[in-house]
């Protein structure tokens, strides 16, 4: 293994590659670390609404080539890691934030000595948070969306509040787990690419995935051959995207 790479580098080192080299074995433990990195990605109130499937067993990585359409990248990968959003567990997830926050202020500080920050945080586990992800049926958040529009006539408001909009967060969350996977990756001088381009359903019972489970996206592990780089990487002029206000 090459010495590891800069931020930096690791960003202008990675590319979607689409063959790897069945010769060049990479280390299951290190694709593990990478995940842990996953982890640390920023995501919205600290719900981690994420589970990451780490596939090393070679029978199950030719069960689900089929189903991402036999691409290369899918074929000569070493390892598969499917991100999976679980907006389902919200009520988990932030009864795990405030055990957290139990921990850091105490559990059982009576209301009128909690500071400020304390009760901030508690308010937002226990209400806030409810208040954006419970719904029925879609029912919930549609009247949800009718008040807060209501609201926004007069201040501004949070607005993203219905069914549709919190699997969005679930999965901007998710795809920024992967990506400080895959820069993590780069980092040790292994390779990836994210696969969009799958049957998310027949992978999703493939694993016995919940029915709250949706999967945001298949990143395929190994090390590049040159071929597997397809061409010279195109982007954007970036005074096309950029704009300074």
């Amino acid at each position: 293994m090459t010495q590891e790479k800069t931020v930096s580098e690791a960003i202008d080192y990675r590319r979607s590659v689409r063959i790897y080299d069945a010769k060049k074995l990479i280390d299951t433990a290190i694709v593990k670390q990478c995940l842990t990195q996953a982890t640390l990605a920023p995501n919205s109130s600290n719900m981690q609404l994420w589970e990451f499937y780490h596939i090393t067993s070679k029978d199950i990585i030719a069960k689900i080539s089929p189903f991402c359409f036999n691409q290369n990248a899918a074929r000569t990968a070493q390892e598969l890691v499917v991100f999976v959003t679980r907006k389902d567990l919200w009520k988990e997830r932030a009864k795990a934030n405030l055990k957290f926050i139990d921990g850091n202020f105490g559990a059982n500080t009576p209301k009128e000595k909690q500071s400020k920050r304390e009760k901030t945080a508690r308010n937002y586990y226990r209400k806030i948070i409810p208040f954006a992800y419970a719904d029925f049926l879609g029912i919930l958040g549609f009247l949800k969306f009718i008040m807060v529009s209501i609201i926004g006539f007069f201040k501004p408001i949070y607005r993203q509040v219905r069914q549709s909009d919190m699997r969005i967060v679930a999965h901007k969350t998710c795809g920024l787990a992967a990506e400080n996977f895959m820069i993590s990756m780069a980092a040790k001088g292994y390779d990836t690419c994210p696969m969009e381009g799958s049957d998310t359903l027949r992978v999703k019972n493939l694993l016995g995935l919940p029915f709250g489970a949706e999967i945001n996206m298949i990143v395929s592990c190994g090390i590049r051959e040159p071929k597997g780089v397809y061409g010279e990487r195109f982007r954007i002029p970036f005074e096309e995207v950029y704009k300074e206000v």
